[in-house]
């Protein structure tokens, strides 16, 4: 490394010291000793107020609709006090179980600043998953939108605390259809419930303390019952810190920093709201730092591209398949993409090879990476700018306020000690602690107790760290193939398909085998206009990969992958796909 580019550590050590803004104290947060950083917002009210400093400025776009900054305070000021008169006090839950929508954002700061806890519901649940998510979150308020609401019909007044339903319009202009509703519950559009916006509109009176309640995000729910995850005013302002800390860290180590964009910040949100990365990190982030977002009804490059276009998009990501398809798409040469200065993502493993053509397709751009996990409140681990380029496939280290440990198979102990030597070719679970990770599961103690050791979450993944302390993530503990007493980590066979040509997407899954236990199995999908052969696949494996970690078979997929909200690889339904006859 050059004399011009400080080490990790000593910009660390510059941007943490006494009386710089990333300063960091101990304290006892329920209970477990840790470090958290000292100018953090204190709430999340603070977040919603500091947001008028942006106040003229365009926030939420959304087909022809738009809404400042000053127009997004007053009516989240608004739909608080609405709630209020609706007997919401502080402490409860409210549910929102939509499409990304402006009064998605709206509802959900409402929701904050009436003291209550937002409970976002995964849009792509059916009606009983739905039921189950009200149900169990005990929530009296939902806020749905039209198709969520005729997905939840034919449970309404049908048990549980639910008493109120607000309904959003999924068109602009237009009232939301409510149809013909019976029972108990109230179901009222959006637009009549929110009433008047005063143009000097002030959130209600509220006391906030750092570890209350603020966000309940349920969990993808791979293994049984989908679990709430409870998040407070740290958490979420925690991980603000943790994105501003790392920026700052990546500006300090670019030795030829780009000039600064001509265009204000516009993030493209492709990536639910449901979901901790799109409402923690491109939601909250926005709204603090006055960048714009704009909103698609559902993700499709072409649409994407044309928006990158005519909004000038600045930065665009959520996982790794987003940008993959963008840059896929046939037409992508027919846009102008020359704003885009950033392209990050995260939530599921990124092919090496997509970092080089994320800079051949936006020289401007910036490509970066993340990891975390609902239970640590989105990012904890970023590796961005130059930093990603020279290791592509680390999710970067950890920040400075949460403490990282590799727990072997087997672990014994109360609490790992993270500052034990480890070694790079130290394999095990990753287990993290900080003011990111959350107290725990709503109502859940015996899950709770399964995943947390005091304060330390158990996070399921695989992973070593490297001596600069660099994460890398190996696997999902229940995705390791065990082949012939041999551990293959499906993401490394999937890092080297992904460097064929022809290889658009892929996933690595085991399936039982007589004697070996488990055979690798990898389902492919092509790039347009490109043939191959799972022959030449195989020969293209094997000269990168272990013999054992060879895909015994190697299937050519017709359709995209499937995946959850989060851009997870549904690797059950693969498994299923693949033992249907017509694959086999």
């Amino acid at each position: 490394m050059s004399d011009e580019v400080p080490p990790v550590a000593e910009v660390t050590a510059r941007l943490t010291a006494a009386g710089q803004p990333f300063e960091m104290e101990p304290a006892v947060v329920n209970g477990v000793a840790m470090r958290i950083w000292k100018n953090a917002p204190h709430d999340l009210r603070w977040v919603l107020d500091a947001s008028l400093a942006h106040a003229e400025r365009d926030f939420l776009v959304y087909e022809d609709h738009r809404l400042t900054f000053d127009q997004h305070y007053r009516a989240a000021a608004t739909f608080a006090h609405r709630l209020v008169a609706d007997g919401v006090v502080p402490g409860d839950r409210v549910v929102i179980a939509a499409r990304n929508l402006p009064e998605w954002v709206v509802a959900f700061w409402g929701i904050v600043a009436a003291g209550a806890v937002a409970v976002p519901l995964n849009a792509w649940w059916s009606g009983d998953e739905l039921l189950y998510g009200l149900e169990d979150s005990g929530a009296h308020v939902a806020v749905v939108d039209e198709e969520r609401l005729e997905r939840l019909r034919p449970h309404l007044g049908h048990g549980g605390a639910l008493r109120t339903v607000v309904v959003v319009s999924e068109e602009p202009g237009r009232p939301a259809r409510l149809g013909d509703v019976t029972g108990s519950v109230r179901v009222r559009d959006y637009r009549d419930f929110l009433g008047p916006v005063a143009p000097d509109a002030t959130p209600p009176t509220a006391a906030f303390d750092p570890d209350d309640p603020v966000t309940m995000f349920y969990t993808s729910g791979t293994t049984g019952r989908p679990k709430g995850a409870v998040g407070t005013h740290r958490n979420a302002a925690t991980n603000l810190m943790n994105l501003f800390f790392r920026a700052q860290v990546v500006a300090a180590r670019t030795p030829a920093a780009p000039a600064p964009s001509p265009y204000p910040s516009a993030n493209l949100l492709s990536v639910p709201l449901f979901h901790a990365t799109g409402c923690l990190v491109t939601m909250m982030s926005s709204l603090l730092t006055g960048s714009k977002i704009v909103m698609m009804h559902h993700f499709d490059a072409r649409r994407a591209l044309k928006l990158i276009e005519s909004e000038r998009i600045t930065s665009f990501g959520g996982v790794p398949t987003i940008a993959m398809q963008i840059i896929d798409h046939p037409d992508f040469d027919q846009f102008d993409t020359s704003s885009v200065t950033s392209v990050s993502y995260g939530g599921a493993p990124a092919p090496p090879d997509l970092v080089r053509r994320i800079r051949e397709a936006f020289p401007t751009g910036q490509p970066g990476n993340g990891y975390g996990l609902t239970e640590t409140s989105a990012g904890v681990c970023f590796n961005l700018g130059p930093d990603y380029v020279a290791k592509p496939e680390s999710c970067g280290p950890i920040v400075p306020v949460c403490e990282a440990a590799v727990v072997p198979e087997g672990f014994g102990g109360a609490e790992p000690d993270p500052a034990r030597p480890q070694g790079p070719d130290v394999v095990g679970e990753l287990w993290i602690k900080g003011p990111s990770v959350v107290s725990g599961y709503w109502n859940k103690p015996e899950a709770t107790a399964e995943s947390f050791t005091h304060g330390w979450l158990h996070t399921g993944d695989i992973a070593r760290i490297d001596e600069e302390g660099s994460i890398y993530i190996v696997d999902r503990a229940k995705d390791m193939i065990i082949r012939g007493g041999e551990n293959v980590y499906s993401v490394i066979v999937e890092a080297a398909l992904h460097e064929h040509p022809a290889v658009a997407d892929c996933a690595v899954v085991g399936v039982p085998h007589p004697t070996l236990g488990e055979e690798v199995v990898a389902v492919v999908v092509v790039r347009p206009g490109s043939e191959v052969t799972a022959e030449e696949l195989t020969r293209h494996a094997s000269a990168r990969l272990a013999h054992f970690e060879v895909p015994t078979r190697i299937v050519v997929r017709p359709t995209a992958l499937p995946r959850n909200p989060q851009g997870k690889v549904l690797k059950r339904e693969l498994r299923e796909w693949l033992a249907q006859p017509e694959t086999a």
